[in-house]
């Protein structure tokens, strides 16, 4: 049986260690300390914490779960090994484009060092430079914390406000001009993995950047509300980035969600007829139809499934 005292003992004991940690950090920093390095700071660590395992599973495998396995359909500018698969769905047969693609330890090395360089040059001067505004719009860090009603509405809004700015901003970079001079750097990575999920050109990065800070500059949000996003938010793109579809990855249970496999499409296809622009949810994709050859090949390897399924043989029960 559980002793509802303890339950309780634990909640005002961790109540108590989180108003330590607040007076702590309201007593010893300034506001603009926290608003700027302090959320610099949860943004590096929640991205390098999350996306680190996934740089070391390109190493040790779990091969399984991978979305591109060592040969895919893709087209990037690097030397490949390119074959032609026969598929054969019943009596339909079409060909496939296939190439190999591995990020190298090289590759992988060139990734990490180019990000903090990023990070530090262009993430943290637009995190400073943002403060201004964030407090003209109401923006604080003083006691009380908002209910986490508030928080949740809050944060929810800056998904749909991320989402619309970042899928026209995405489809737009996508243009040929746009595409060749700035966004062809986040694409050097076709078989991506967590951390590829913020390397860009620096012109993206701002560009794009806005469509995260966008909702909390319009909001004026408490500094909680403003951590707990830009980690959901930095979760969520790495996520996308992984390279890998688990069976408990939020896609098979959100179907509005994106995730991994979705975005995993976008990388490996030709730039300008890639598709799959949105960011976390994929409705932008369905009204503006972006995501219609995403669709195709979802049925037509569900096709596959079930043909391969009735034509696998069936054990004699004797």
């Amino acid at each position: 049986m559980v002793d509802s005292k303890h339950v309780f003992g634990n909640c005002r004991e961790s109540e108590e260690i989180g108003d330590v940690i607040r007076l702590y950090l309201i007593t010893n920093f300034s506001e603009f300390q926290l608003a700027s390095a302090g959320t610099f700071i949860i943004h590096e660590s929640v991205f390098f914490l999350s996306g680190l395992p996934y740089l070391l599973m390109e190493t040790w495998g779990l091969r399984k779960y991978k979305i591109q396995d060592l040969w895919h359909p893709i087209f990037v500018p690097y030397d490949v090994v390119v074959v032609t698969l026969e598929v054969r769905i019943g009596v339909l047969k079409f060909s496939i484009g296939l190439q190999r693609k591995v990020n190298t330890p090289a590759a992988q090395e060139k990734c990490v060092m180019r990000l903090i360089m990023y990070h530090v040059c262009v993430n943290l001067p637009l995190m400073i430079v943002s403060y201004p505004v964030f407090k003209y719009m109401g923006f604080t860090s003083a006691l009380p914390l908002p209910s986490w009603k508030v928080v949740s509405l809050q944060i929810f809004s800056y998904f749909i406000l991320e989402d619309f700015i970042f899928y026209w901003g995405h489809r737009i970079l996508h243009t040929k001009w746009l595409y060749k001079h700035v966004h062809s750097v986040h694409h050097e990575y076709a078989t991506p993995f967590g951390l590829t999920s913020e390397y860009a050109h620096p012109a993206e990065i701002l560009f794009l950047g806005f469509a995260t800070i966008f909702g909390p500059a319009i909001t004026g949000p408490h500094l909680l509300t403003l951590w707990l996003w830009v980690s959901v938010r930095v979760l969520e793109t790495v996520e996308a980035h992984c390279g890998y579809d688990f069976p408990w990855s939020l896609s098979r249970f959100l179907p509005i969600y994106g995730g991994a496999d979705f975005h995993d499409y976008h990388h490996r296809l030709l730039y300008t007829k890639s598709g799959n622009y949105s960011s976390t949810f994929t409705y932008m994709d369905w009204i503006f139809g972006t995501d219609k050859g995403y669709r195709k090949l979802k049925a037509l390897k569900s096709a596959q499934e079930a043909h391969d399924a009735m034509s696998a043989p069936t054990e004699k029960v004797e």
